[in-house]
């Protein structure tokens, strides 16, 4: 392995064949930098689509009322109705593997006119009735003042919190403050302002979101004790599917909704669709893997062509050797060592190549922007492994030219042209 005269052999044998040895060499670092960059950009992928979420709770279950479309204990297909406050409280005691129970309520102003206003400037916002627990379902940031608390749900305090867009547009650059917003005709005191963790089109919508008291919002909007639509997040080692399906019998069963009636709740499950999107991206992984393991291997074949070459030509000097004494092995080593050298080189380049890239990559995208591709990386672990790989592949691709060289004959090899 570290005799200078095999490693000097080596070295002479690829130099006087240059284009050939480079051509060869290049198909190993094509496959292995090809490999590495599709990882990256796997990576990059998945990172960006999961951003998105913007740390929103993942075992959270969303749940609102729909039409009825069947018949039930005396009442009609196609009847509208709605959760009411006491819901919240026969689905805390009912329903154990809650672990966060929020009813919402919601006053849109988009397409409805200017809703909201301050002094004379005035917008189309969307107001939250909410509880202070939103805050476990969709994670934010306060930039200025607080969120809301207990004490405003009990007192049914007309105090809000703004979004940063809505800031902008009624304040401008003022505090906002202890400043007051007026919301349909009712006038409330802002407490905070607030920033979604989230990126791209979801973070702008938010940034136009303003959330009041939900005891408030029933109050001053004349909602009565209706609630629009419930947010719960799910204890983690339970499955959000079978929660789910809890709530809407509770419910069923309190609204008089036949148990076969799956219209009568719409829902949307944001575990199974975290799952789903998991599997997505498995898949993707799976995909590059076999991808680029197939480039490697093209290139690896290579090798193992060259390396047959080498050995036809090198009949007669194989020859020689085994005449005045060589032993297959160090046949057998010297064609393998050949063959692992130009494909570890070729590999280290490529992988080295490879990371720079996405490094490079990653730095000029970063996190910002909040698109559908963020931050590209690579585990070193996985493309180490990747190169080890292609290592004793090198190892193999060098075994079936070397065994062929060993079954030569030194007579036969002699009279070779």
């Amino acid at each position: 392995m570290f005799d200078s005269d095999r490693w000097q052999e080596i070295y002479s044998s690829l130099k006087k064949n240059k284009l050939r040895t480079f051509l060869t060499a290049f198909g190993v670092f094509w496959g292995i930098f090809m490999l590495i960059i599709m990882l990256g950009s796997g990576k990059g992928l998945e990172n960006g689509v999961k951003n998105n979420f913007g740390g929103s709770a993942t075992n959270s279950v969303f749940l609102w009322t729909q039409r009825t479309s069947i018949s039930y204990a005396g009442l009609p297909k196609g009847r509208n109705f709605n959760m009411k406050n006491e819901d919240i409280i026969a689905l805390e005691r009912e329903v154990s593997e809650i672990e966060y129970l929020v009813p919402r309520n919601q006053l849109r102003g988009y397409g409805e006119g200017n809703n909201v206003s301050h002094k004379n400037k005035s917008g189309s916002f969307t107001v939250m009735g909410d509880y202070p627990q939103v805050w476990n379902i969709n994670p934010m940031e306060i930039l200025q003042g607080r969120f809301l608390n207990h004490y405003d749900i009990e007192d049914r305090r007309k105090v809000v919190v703004i979004g940063t867009r809505v800031r902008d547009v009624l304040f401008g650059k003022k505090d906002p403050i202890n400043g007051n917003v007026k919301i349909n005709g009712v006038f409330f005191k802002v407490v905070g302002v607030w920033k979604s963790k989230k990126k791209g089109n979801g973070g702008e919508s938010d940034s136009e979101t303003l959330f009041i008291p939900f005891t408030t919002f029933q109050k001053a909007f004349n909602y009565g004790n209706n609630v629009g639509w419930i947010a719960a997040t799910i204890n983690p080692e339970v499955d959000a599917t079978v929660v789910e399906e809890k709530i809407k019998n509770v419910l069923k069963s309190r609204h008089k909704v036949a148990p076969e009636d799956d219209r009568a709740f719409g829902s949307f499950n944001a575990q199974k669709e975290f799952k789903k999107l998991n599997g997505l991206f498995g898949g993707i992984a799976m995909l590059i893997w076999v991808v680029g393991t197939g480039t490697l291997i093209a290139g690896i074949i290579g090798v193992s062509n060259i390396m047959l070459i080498v050995v036809k030509e090198r009949t007669k000097e194989i020859g020689i050797r085994r005449a005045i004494g060589a032993t297959p092995a160090s046949i057998v080593g010297q064609i393998m060592l050949e063959a692992i050298t130009i494909t570890s080189v070729a590999g280290y380049f490529g992988l080295i190549f490879g990371i720079i890239l996405t490094e490079v990559l990653a730095e000029t995208i970063g996190d910002g922007g909040g698109g559908m591709f963020m931050n590209p990386t690579i585990d070193l672990r996985i493309a180490l492994t990747a190169l080890t790989i292609l290592i004793i592949a090198g190892a193999f691709s060098g075994l079936i030219p070397a065994r062929k060289a060993i079954k030569i004959k030194p007579i036969d090899a002699l009279r070779a042209e």
